[in-house]
């Protein structure tokens, strides 16, 4: 392996990190670590990794929200490296974004070899450690199901072409939750965007206007078309979306 690769490990388990480094050294790769998710996002400012081992238990955050953060920041691809092997959490992670996941404990040949596999499939991705903000479509609208979210006249029509009458803060967020279809968008980046005013962890706004947007869309949050609850972390688009 070209030694033009660089993984960046995140785990709090310096055995286990020195075991990786090592191995991975010996394979071409350059690596880095970090123990947790203040380092890794310290790390990231300065440094380009091409992949990252991602473990979901550290000692100053859950991994489930470091990750939503890299899939709103960065394009990045992510294998994540858990001690946990319920079924549930990995469809979460994948769901999220995960590029991999991977149940500890592992053989390093197995993560060696899943590494490849990642940098292969992400060939044609943007260069690594791009940061970007939250994706936006430029189409002056889009088309999802019988609806289409007219950004000219700010407005959501049904296939009548009657408006839903929604109010600016649920346009804004159906708006961003569309422009990021297919990824997780945290209540606390939903706040920012529909409200002004510092966000509280226990304040309730952006779960209600989400509530009331769901009944405008006719959208079951038990089998939801549209608007997905991602548990923990925030909300995530699940509809396909055309631009009309």
């Amino acid at each position: 392996m070209p030694n033009r690769f660089t993984v960046l490990s995140v785990d709090d388990d310096e055995g286990l990190q020195t075991v990786v480094t090592h191995y991975l050294s010996g394979e071409g790769y350059k690596t880095l670590s970090a123990g947790s998710g203040a380092a890794l996002m310290e790390l990231l400012k300065d440094n380009a990794p091409n992949i990252i081992l991602l473990d979901l238990v550290l000692p100053d955050t859950d991994g489930i929200s470091i990750l939503a953060q890299l899939r709103a920041l960065y394009k990045i691809p992510v294998i994540v490296v858990s001690g946990k092997s319920d079924t549930t959490e990995k469809i979460v992670c994948l769901e999220m974004g995960a590029d991999d996941y991977m149940t500890k404990p592992f053989e390093m040949r197995e993560l060696s070899a899943r590494i490849k596999a990642v940098l292969r499939r992400g060939e044609d991705r943007a260069p690594a450690g791009q940061q970007s903000a939250p994706e936006q479509n430029n189409s002056r609208a889009l088309r999802f199901g019988d609806w289409v979210l007219d950004k000219e006249r700010f407005q959501l029509f049904d296939k009548n072409n009657v408006s839903a009458d929604l109010t600016t803060g649920e346009y804004r967020l159906l708006e961003a939750l569309v422009d990021a279809s297919n990824k997780v968008l945290s209540r606390e980046r939903l706040f920012e965007i529909t409200r002004e005013g510092d966000y509280d962890t226990f304040d309730r706004a952006v779960d209600i206007q989400v509530g009331r947007l769901r009944k405008k869309l006719n959208d079951d949050p038990k089998d939801p078309q549209y608007i997905k609850t991602v548990r923990g972390i925030g909300y995530m688009f699940c509809g396909s979306v055309k631009a009309d």
